[in-house]
């Protein structure tokens, strides 16, 4: 957790594979393993840490993938939310970024993390449109959708602020 006031600096990745799926992470909140989503890889910020750094430090540590290259980022979203019994603010950044290395292993989950996060998988755009489940960012599934007819964004699109 940082020490900055304002809310958490956070950077997510936007992960395809060749097949142009989605990696998302499933997790739920500890003292109600019922209460469960789907999200994107990512975290907090260490001090000295770029965005960029981030990013691709939090997916080694969540899925053991390393094999990555980073694209732009493709939106920012402020959240707020509660979770393990406190209330988080995040400034959240959301690279593209793609692999070929498709077989997740965790490499080193934080303690919280080994409490709320169950496993990973690789969505098609036509899953994640008909998804039953929670998925956060909660319009992921339109804009992942977009992101795969347009491209990336000229510059990074600000969402609706999240929160829960």
């Amino acid at each position: 957790m940082s020490a900055e006031p304002g809310p958490r600096k956070v950077s997510r990745l936007i992960l395809l594979d060749p097949a142009d799926r989605i990696l998302l992470l499933h997790g739920f909140e500890p003292a109600d393993p019922a209460d469960d989503w789907w999200f994107t890889p990512g975290g907090g910020l260490e001090p000295g840490e770029t965005r960029a750094q981030a990013a691709l430090r939090e997916l080694a540590e969540e899925t053991g993938i390393t094999d990555v290259e980073l694209g732009p980022v493709l939106w920012h979203r402020y959240c707020s939310f509660p979770f393990d019994g406190r209330r988080w603010e995040q400034d959240e950044w959301y690279f593209l970024a793609r692999t070929t290395q498709t077989a997740t292993a965790p490499a080193a989950l934080t303690e919280l993390e080994r409490r709320s996060v169950t496993g990973a998988r690789w969505w098609t755009s036509e899953e994640l449109l008909a998804a039953r489940e929670t998925v956060y960012p909660t319009r992921l599934a339109e804009l992942f959708r977009a992101l795969l007819d347009d491209g990336p964004p000229a510059a990074p699109v600000v969402l609706d602020p999240e929160i829960v």
